[in-house]
């Protein structure tokens, strides 16, 4: 693998803040990892010999791993003040430290050694093969460390990046529901103020203007909650009464709605305007279509661990108006519960000859869901 001359692990200097107890934890548990190899390996058995100093070994032992532990962190420092290099410049700085620290943690050793289990003076009878052997020892000490002290940060790095792509995926969902929901308004918008224009061109002042208060005050609650992309289904429940009102101003008796809510659903977690083109579509293609009293059904139940919302126009639909298919009110609620719930929510059409039901099938939460 050809790594850039400029590469580096891009580790921003606040992070090591963060890792301050992964580092701690690794530090403490390694080595006294190392106190027990060593103890079990070495000291143990030498236990039958007569000649065996045990205090001796102890207190050698502990002055090693104290030795050990602070070097291991000096190289910790160094490899903070050196991570924000080009990757090369780092890798070589903590090798050579690495070397340094392990050529010094030999010499405390052996000094230990000769001083407090044989009683000698630390820097007589040395000899380079007894030497060489332990500096073999201390320096793979110190090199093992500086390994995981880098796969700590890397695996650092990548967490972080895993992050950031979370974060930016998190931001195209969003923009994506914002986008679908901005769509809903003005359609919305649109019939209302054609229905609004019709009463008055039919000299309906009355109405129209009732009709326009109530879609005013529509509008100042959706703004009120536009930041949300989630409500209540209590709320949503009041919300699409607004609209109705707004409707029945329109098309008087002849607009019947009946409700048949599980009041256990109440205060499930749903997306924000999930109802209203759902209903306005049921109005259009049922009250609308019909001379006769048409009845608009909505019942919310728990079925199997889901939420199944049902929306039935129940008037006298003319055969050619039925749709099996998807207007752009029930594509845009398509498309925003299969975001908001990764493809875990179903919503479906069931025409008959004289009635529509539009069904959604959504995970039942009183949470908010990682996407919603």
């Amino acid at each position: 693998m050809i790594v850039e001359q400029d590469a580096t692990l891009r580790v921003e200097p606040q992070l090591f803040s963060k890792q301050s107890h992964q580092f701690w934890t690794l530090q403490i548990s390694g080595w006294i990892g190392y106190t027990l190899v060593v103890f079990i390996a070495i000291i143990r058995p030498q236990f039958d010999d007569p000649q065996f100093n045990l205090s001796g070994q102890i207190i050698n032992l502990g002055i090693e791993v104290l030795s050990g532990f602070i070097l291991s962190y000096v190289l910790w420092l160094v490899i903070q003040k050196t991570v924000h290099l080009p990757l090369r410049l780092t890798l070589t700085i903590s090798f050579a430290t690495a070397g340094l620290l392990g050529l010094i943690y030999n010499i405390i050793k052996l000094a230990s050694y000769k001083t407090v289990v044989y009683h000698q003076v630390w820097y007589q009878q040395w000899n380079m093969l007894e030497f060489g052997g332990w500096l073999l020892f201390s320096l793979s000490t110190m090199l093992v460390w500086t390994a995981i002290f880098f796969i700590m940060l890397y695996n650092t790095r990548l967490q972080k990046e895993h992050e950031m792509l979370l974060r930016a995926q998190t931001a195209a969902k969003d923009a994506q529901l914002q986008m679908l929901r901005y769509q809903l308004n003005p359609h919305f918008m649109f019939n209302t103020m054609n229905a609004i224009s019709t009463l008055i061109y039919k000299k309906d002042n009355d109405k129209a203007g009732e009709m326009l208060d109530k879609l005013c005050a529509f509008f100042r609650f959706t703004l009120d909650e536009n930041t949300s992309k989630v409500t209540t289904l209590a709320q949503e429940i009041n919300l699409l009464e607004l609209y109705l009102s707004i409707e029945k101003v329109r098309f008087g008796e002849r607009l019947q709605v009946k409700t048949d809510i599980d009041n256990s659903l109440l205060q499930m977690k749903v997306p924000s305007l999930l109802l209203q083109p759902i209903v306005e579509n049921a109005i259009k293609y049922g009250v609308e279509m019909s001379k006769e009293r048409g009845l608009i059904v909505i019942s919310a139940k728990q079925k199997d661990g889901y939420c199944q919302i049902a929306v039935t126009n129940e008037g006298a639909v003319p055969q050619q108006n039925q749709r099996t298919g998807f207007g752009i009110g029930l594509n845009n609620t398509k498309e925003r519960i299969d975001t908001m719930y990764s493809g875990n929510a179903i919503i479906t059409v069931t025409p008959s000859s004289t009635s529509t039901t539009v069904t959604l099938k959504l995970p039942y939460a009183l949470e908010e869901a990682h996407a919603i």
